[in-house]
């Protein structure tokens, strides 16, 4: 049985069906696409690791150093030298502790340049009017990204995008990252509808299930 990633298990089954409803329920009056997808993190952050395993390396080897060595400085560089790897493997194991040495607007550049990404890896794209939305989830920032195709951006500003992204990364933070998302998909289609109404001819170009991946 394969691994399966945070993403994989963040909403429940009881949750994930009335998700999809409300995205099926948006779509219905309107042309425009949405897609969910939730990933582990947007980037591997080695630089955070290293920071963090300098920073602990460091407190530790000082106070063994003191406790052990009378402060000599030549125990102090060899102790460091010895518990960095592995104290850039806690930080690495460990997200919470790991997020703390992540500057915000590093988060904020990794999640939008991830959920870029993503829009293009998974063929959101490729709808025929261009009205393809993304509501994208990076569990270990808490932050959420609204990215939308150009025929979207011909009507409705990011500004206003950005407005669902702040609701459901409220609801991430609050715990309740369900309703919000349902909130926010619900007011979306709403907007679509007023500037993409259904035409006769419409399709459902993409699949109204949670994408999720590990990053």
């Amino acid at each position: 049985m394969g691994h399966r990633s945070l993403a994989d298990t963040f909403f429940s089954n009881e949750e994930r069906g009335p998700i999809e409803a409300a995205v099926r329920d948006a779509e219905s009056r309107t042309i425009g696409e949405i897609a969910v997808m939730v990933v582990d993190a947007s980037d591997e952050y080695l630089h955070a690791d290293t920071i963090g395993g300098i920073l602990f390396s460091g407190v530790f080897s000082f106070f063994g150093a003191v406790a052990f060595f009378d402060s000599a400085i030549v125990p102090y560089i060899v102790l460091t030298a010895l518990i960095f790897f592995p104290c850039r493997l806690f930080v690495r194991s460990f997200p919470v502790i790991k997020s703390e040495f992540i500057s915000p607007r590093k988060r904020r550049d990794a999640v939008r340049i991830r959920a870029l990404r993503a829009f293009y890896e998974k063929g959101l794209y490729k709808t025929k009017a261009q009205t393809g939305v993304l509501f994208f989830l990076s569990l270990m920032e808490r932050t959420v990204w609204v990215l939308a195709d150009k025929g979207i951006y011909e009507k409705i500003r990011q500004e206003q995008l950005d407005r669902f992204a702040a609701t459901v990364s409220q609801g991430v933070r609050d715990g309740r990252a369900s309703q919000a998302l349902r909130q926010a998909i619900t007011e979306a289609g709403t907007l679509l509808t007023e500037h993409f109404p259904k035409t006769p001819d419409d399709k459902n170009e993409l699949s109204d299930s949670i994408i999720t991946g590990q990053g």
